[in-house]
């Protein structure tokens, strides 16, 4: 700790040094006497040890309590040692900053984890209903009525890979930014295609698709565009007992993609909460299969698109998504 001490103090040492060279060559060249200057020599020599001990006690104390509250960082930085000069309120000024960036950082970490917790939790909790059923089924594929358990467990597995896709692009989140691949894509090829993975759920239901051909031509990530029209997609056939779901272009707004079903669509209350996370409405707890992440998933993976979506419905009429796509051509 001494060695620690006049390491710090090392230049104030060596400014002390030269003011004791410089009175002892004035006092040579004047020619005094010992008797002259051992008095006050004496004098300075004591009160400079004394000023040496106390800020050597002063020294070791702010180092302990520095040492203390390192190990509480985060809980104790408000105690720090008052500065004792500009530079150190900088420091601490500067710490200070550090600490609140830190904070914000871990709480953002934190509700992300939990939510994400909170995700999969309620994603095994649904991917049993499936799998259950699976189980019985597969048991019961030798009765008379084979043919129609087969496509019921079609359907069940469909549920299944549903499931699935929705965690693995939820947990891919976090890489969203760095995963997009923004080129230019015929819109038409990416609707056909969502279309076509839920062409046995319309029939099954049989549920008939009004769908209008375009030529637009959008700057999107095709991977990410498809998921989203996945989701608005099963949730209008989730959601639609008969009738029909039609796909078309606004015909009075430019590249927008409109998506409307007739089923029994979304109470004017659940309306303004309907993106938010874990989120069912009233809907949700009566059909008990949502998961509150579609829609939440679909706004968000948009957002970072530079696209848009807006949601209007009219309960026991249908409901109609707008997803604002950007210029077209």
């Amino acid at each position: 700790m001494i060695w620690a001490y006049f390491k710090e103090k090392k230049n104030r040492v060596a400014l002390d040094l030269v003011f004791v060279a410089v009175f002892a060559v004035c006092f040579y060249l004047m020619h005094a006497t010992l008797r002259l200057v051992w008095y006050p020599t004496l004098l300075c020599a004591v009160l400079f040890l004394l000023y040496v001990l106390w800020d050597f006690y002063r020294f070791v104390k702010k180092h302990r309590r520095l040492e203390k509250i390192c190990l509480h960082i985060d809980e104790t930085a408000e105690y720090l040692p008052a500065a004792s000069g500009q530079i150190e309120e900088d420091y601490q000024r500067l710490l200070h900053t550090l600490l609140e960036s830190y904070k914000k950082q871990r709480k953002q970490s934190n509700e992300q984890i939990s939510g994400n917790k909170e995700y999969i939790t309620l994603w095994a909790h649904q991917i049993k209903t499936p799998l259950t059923a699976l189980g019985l089924m597969a048991q019961e594929l030798c009765a008379e009525n084979a043919e129609e358990k087969k496509r019921e467990l079609a359907g069940r597995l469909f549920e299944v890979e549903q499931y699935v896709d929705m965690s693995l692009q939820y947990m891919r989140l976090d890489t969203l930014t760095s995963d997009l691949v923004l080129q230019e894509y015929r819109l038409f090829h990416i609707v056909k295609q969502a279309v076509k993975y839920f062409a046995r759920t319309f029939i099954a239901k049989r549920i008939s698709l009004r769908m209008e051909e375009t030529d637009v031509v959008v700057a999107t990530d095709e991977k990410w565009l498809l998921f989203v029209l996945k989701q608005i997609l099963s949730n209008a056939l989730k959601y639609t007992k008969e009738g029909a779901v039609s796909i078309f272009m606004h015909p009075d707004r430019e590249c927008v993609l409109v998506i409307e079903d007739s089923g029994i669509g979304i109470a004017a209350e659940d309306l303004p909460r309907i993106f938010e996370r874990g989120y069912t409405g009233c809907n949700g707890r009566i059909q008990e299969k949502s998961t509150g992440i579609g829609l939440y998933l679909s706004k968000l993976v948009l957002e970072r698109l530079g696209h848009g979506i807006f949601i209007s419905s009219e309960e026991r009429k249908g409901t109609k998504v707008e997803i604002v796509l950007g210029r077209g051509k």
